[in-house]
């Protein structure tokens, strides 16, 4: 049996979504993880869902800008103002040993033969969003692979690159040697593509597949602790609708 990676990312402290991505990635015989960044933010369980993707993933993570910022003390004025309340408390409950680790991520790296980046290959840093061909075409100048996965924008999209860039919404892509692929994976946490089961992939390097997988979760489980720790309501309520 080959490696089958599962590529998640945007978790955003949804304990009750990682959990069932877990399962689901059991359930059909993933040996790997790794995780294209935003652990942390808008929900919840942090320090839960660091702890378990650090011990599932290693050093197989990327840095996205939840994580960046819920790490550092920087100020948030580009952040949207739900976000940053979020971003607020969780420094507040992440442990100093947490926040060094959120900290020291790289923004992008290789594992096997992929590639990982939580926004852009360009300039990672910068978070800029990727939703159609143009804004991917400037990334795969950068990508070393045949395959790089991405996630920041919620919404799980593919690129191809095979003289023109191709892209759009996928289930199941087979890798073609020769041409490039910038996948997203969609997001585990808060899914914004008006699917709001979670979103996550599995790439199975012998077969050169990747799938999308949805699953669902508990969601009024992950309301009730977003209302109970006093984070805002939005947060809580756009989970029911994907959005």
């Amino acid at each position: 049996m080959g490696l089958k990676y599962a590529v998640l990312g945007d978790i955003h402290s949804n304990w009750e979504a990682l959990s069932a991505v877990l399962a689901d990635a059991e359930a059909h015989g993933v040996t790997n993880f790794c995780c294209v960044g935003d652990i942390v933010g808008y929900n919840a369980d942090p320090e839960k869902c660091l702890d378990k993707v650090r011990e599932l993933a290693g050093d197989s993570v990327v840095r996205g800008n939840h994580d960046h910022y819920c790490s550092r003390q920087e100020n948030l004025n580009g952040f949207h103002p739900l976000a940053a309340d979020v971003v607020d408390w969780t420094r507040k409950r992440l442990s100093e040993d947490q926040r060094a680790w959120l900290g020291n991520l790289r923004y992008s790296r290789t594992v096997e033969t992929f590639m990982l980046v939580h926004a852009t290959l360009d300039n990672p840093e910068m978070w800029g969003y990727v939703f159609d061909k143009l804004e991917a075409e400037a990334n795969f100048a950068y990508q070393m692979c045949s395959v790089c996965f991405f996630g920041h924008t919620h919404v799980p999209l593919a690129f191809e690159k095979a003289g023109i860039v191709r892209g759009g919404l996928y289930t199941k892509l087979r890798i073609t040697a020769g041409r490039k692929y910038y996948i997203n994976v969609g997001s585990v946490g808060q899914p914004r593509d008006g699917d709001p089961r979670a979103a996550y992939a599995i790439y199975d390097l012998a077969q050169n597949v990747v799938e999308l997988r949805r699953v669902e979760y508990d969601i009024p489980a992950t309301q009730r602790k977003i209302l109970a720790a006093g984070l805002p309501a939005r947060a809580a309520s756009r989970l029911e609708i994907g959005r």
